[in-house]
């Protein structure tokens, strides 16, 4: 973070220094005191379960130098009415006082943001220091929490963007205009909360409409809904996948004995092979759109292609790990809807091994058709793999759509006590569902 001192946080926020306006924050803020870093900034969060005031001195001990919250705390503090909008603010002020030497990079998308902004993430990074988004927080909170984590020197900022309603994103680019918008898919993740799939395109179509003057729009060339957002920016667009007329084109796609994927990259003028260290053939599509970022950022393809190479993800996606009993894990936890498991389904059926069980629990925020949905991702599961093993109440519509090949268990436990006694050399395993379906504990106590 820019170094500021307390008294200059509250000019910025419209705050109220409490104790020692002099203290100087040098490090990010978190909302996490666990998270904490010395000379860093504890923002505190008064919430329904618990109140982040309680644990300021906890954040001091990690550290933290000062406090930006809604009332006074053993620490040096800026009071404010209301904490979210003050974070913004400070966000907003730290990242226009460095846009001189600085790209923003706004990633979007039904699907696949979080791997795409950590591919986005490789490939910049290998050029320039770059801070990017981390794991997952990509809203209001999250998206500021990252951009005070920039600083002097650094050169390009990759902001994942979440929505869950239409001015979600516009109010996020409200904070920072990015310089480049990459919109990778729109799919029918939380068509529960949208209402339709025309307004979850309009939702992800803010990011593009908020570019910065002269900022490029990178949009998905296999996707109507997202190639149709050329018409909503005067600047420059670059399209990517496996179209012919994409700008960055995938080609020649194979897959290795782990499910891994190679292709060439191809542009009207050049060529680059890629070998990534990820699962899945989707990763492909992913890789295409960071390369095409890239391009956006004055980075050579034959550069993007080889810091590809050495990506890693964020925790809980298309985890590859051995497990002590012979099986193969791949834990793709974190979240999950129709299309996402989809994909995470064909990479099961393309790793070599044994037999292949698929633990899938609830899709949630799907709306009206969410029982459909379920039965038909209970199908495509049935078709790759030999058991489809549905966890919890909310996932029975999957064992429907599985029909014999399905295994119904109550819950996390019960999904445990079964693939321990079931499981055997050679097996590979998928477990995936939506984060409130916590499958991560499934995965964490196989492994």
């Amino acid at each position: 973070m820019v170094p500021l001192s307390l008294s200059e946080i509250a000019a910025v926020v419209g705050g109220t220094v409490v104790g020692d306006g002099a203290v100087t924050v040098t490090a990010p803020a978190v909302l996490d005191g666990r998270q904490a870093e010395p000379g860093g900034l504890f923002v505190a969060m008064a919430g329904e379960r618990a109140d982040g005031h309680d644990y300021a001195g906890q954040a001091g001990r990690a550290g933290v130098v000062a406090v930006l919250g809604s009332q006074p705390t053993p620490l040096p503090t800026v009071v404010v009415e209301d904490v979210q909008t003050a974070l913004q603010r400070l966000a907003a002020h730290v990242v226009a006082g460095l846009r001189n030497g600085l790209t923003v990079a706004g990633v979007t998308g039904s699907q696949g943001k979080t791997s795409t902004k950590d591919l986005l993430t490789a490939v910049l990074s290998s050029a320039a220091p770059t801070v990017a988004t981390a794991g997952s927080l990509n809203n209001e909170l999250g998206v500021p929490l990252t951009m005070v984590r920039a600083e002097m020197g650094t050169q390009f900022l990759v902001l994942e963007m979440g929505a869950r309603h239409v001015g979600d994103i516009a109010a996020l680019t409200g904070l920072v205009a990015p310089d480049i918008a990459v919109v990778l898919n729109v799919g029918v993740a939380h068509l529960g909360e949208f209402g339709s799939r025309a307004a979850i395109a309009e939702a992800k179509s803010e990011l593009v409409r908020g570019l910065a003057p002269g900022g490029t729009a990178v949009l998905n060339a296999d996707d109507p809904r997202v190639v149709a957002m050329r018409a909503l920016t005067d600047g420059p667009v670059l399209t990517f996948g496996r179209a012919e007329h994409a700008d960055v084109r995938v080609l020649d796609l194979t897959l290795d004995r782990l499910g891994r994927p190679s292709f060439t990259l191809r542009t009207a003028d050049t060529a680059a092979r890629v070998a990534l260290p990820l699962v899945g053939a989707h990763q492909a599509l992913n890789a295409s759109a960071a390369a095409a970022a890239g391009l956006a950022a004055d980075i050579p393809l034959e550069v993007a292609a080889a810091a590809l190479g050495t990506v890693s993800l964020s925790k809980w996606r298309m985890e590859l790990r051995d497990l002590a009993c012979g099986a193969t894990l791949l834990n793709d936890s974190y979240n999950a809807n129709p299309d996402s498991t989809r994909a995470a389904l064909d990479a099961l059926e393309a790793i070599e091994g044994g037999r292949r069980i698929a633990v899938l629990g609830a899709m949630l925020e799907l709306g009206d058709g969410s029982e459909a949905e379920h039965r038909a991702v209970g199908a495509y599961a049935a078709a790759r793999a030999d058991t489809v093993v549905a966890v919890g109440e909310a996932a029975r519509a999957i064992a429907e759509g599985a029909g014999e090949r399905s295994v119904v268990l109550a819950g996390n436990d019960a999904a445990v006590d079964w693939l321990r006694g079931h499981l055997d050399t050679g097996d590979v395993v998928l477990v995936k569902a939506s984060r409130g379906a916590c499958l991560d504990e499934v995965a964490a106590a196989l492994a």
